[in-house]
């Protein structure tokens, strides 16, 4: 019975289901667009990043590429300047975020670039750098050294001596990177300025002909940091010893003591490393904040990768490589730090 309204049913069953597929598709673009924009924040948003000259410096500036990447922002090429004028350059806009800042070393460079008025940053992304002066073990078993002021007697700075001026030759730090105003302090402090000839130039190149003198067997003193990978092939307790200072010292008198827990005194505390980023551009982008404030790298991880570059494997491609595995080895910990970021962005 009434068997001919079944086909008047299926009709507007049919007119019904055009009219939601229609309206669906009209609404894809607005739906599209709401999507794109909780899952994409930093859409239509351009980073410029800087980082030093010092090319190990890339891989844990490429990371934050990444994860900026992910976020929807374009990122320009990183660009290589000196950290007193990088800060400078962040501070003032006319770069975003630079992921090399060290503490202690670089301080001044943060305050007279206007500080926090004028940057931003948030917690440490690595953590546990410590720098200072080494000699080869086999001249500091030898001949009893322990303390940098061991340098001022004629006959240890002699040992160190490769111009045949009397002065032992520190192999030290490049000029602007910030480090050369510590040995250069402690050169003072310490006494050492007749003793003791800082040399520098191309810091990479001088400790390649440091490490031939010691492979050839010769004594050496020179200064480094980690994570670099220096320490990975001079290795600290096993091919060289670090050596203490007499006190604490730091550049501009500023107070510090630098002796570590177990009484010992290397003449710098460890030390972080910072992402500092643009403090207007960070007001306006909680997403990047939130990235910035989470990125953990170790030291391990970054002598690692140096070493590898120290190999051959130096080229923008190979450091790009680097990146992507590393996030391929943490992968859920890095897609943990873009989905907290993406939910900073959405609540803004």
């Amino acid at each position: 019975m009434h068997t001919h309204s079944l086909p008047h049913r299926a009709a507007r069953r049919a007119l019904l289901g055009a009219l939601l597929a229609s309206s669906l598709v009209a609404m894809a673009p607005a739906l599209h667009a709401q999507t794109t924009k909780a899952a994409l924040p930093g859409q239509g948003i351009t980073i410029k990043p800087l980082r030093s000259s010092l090319a190990e410096e890339a891989f844990q500036t490429q990371l934050v590429v990444r994860g900026l990447e992910r976020l929807g922002y374009k990122v320009e090429p990183v660009q290589e300047i000196e950290p007193a004028t990088a800060h400078l350059a962040v501070a003032n806009g006319d770069a975003t975020f630079m992921a090399n800042h060290w503490t202690g070393l670089q301080d001044a460079f943060y305050a007279n670039s206007g500080g926090d008025a004028k940057l931003w940053h948030s917690g440490a992304y690595i953590q546990g750098a410590v720098q200072g002066y080494l000699i080869d073990r086999k001249t500091a078993d030898a001949y009893g050294i322990s303390n940098v002021d061991q340098l001022r007697e004629p006959k240890i700075a002699a040992l160190f001596d490769t111009d045949g001026d009397g002065k032992a030759d520190l192999t030290g730090c490049t000029p602007g990177w910030g480090c050369e105003l510590m040995v250069e302090d402690h050169l003072s402090a310490y006494k050492l300025r007749d003793a003791v000839t800082h040399k520098q130039g191309n810091y990479p190149a001088l400790m390649a002909d440091t490490i031939q003198r010691y492979k050839a067997g010769k004594p050496i003193l020179y200064y480094t940091w980690t994570p670099y990978w220096v320490s990975a092939e001079l290795v600290p307790g096993k091919d060289v010893v670090w050596l203490q200072v007499p006190f604490s010292s730091a550049p501009g008198g500023k107070k510090v003591d630098t002796r570590l827990p177990n009484g010992k005194n290397y003449g710098s505390l460890p030390s972080e490393e910072w992402i500092v980023a643009n403090k207007a551009f960070i007001e306006k982008n909680p997403a990047a904040a939130r990235l910035f404030e989470l990125m953990k790298l170790s030291i391990a991880d970054i002598n690692a990768q140096n070493l590898r570059m120290r190999a051959g494997e130096d080229k923008p491609a190979d450091i790009a490589r680097h990146a992507d595995g590393w996030i391929a080895a943490h992968q859920k910990e890095f897609d943990g730090w873009i989905a907290q970021a993406q939910a900073a962005g959405a609540g803004s």
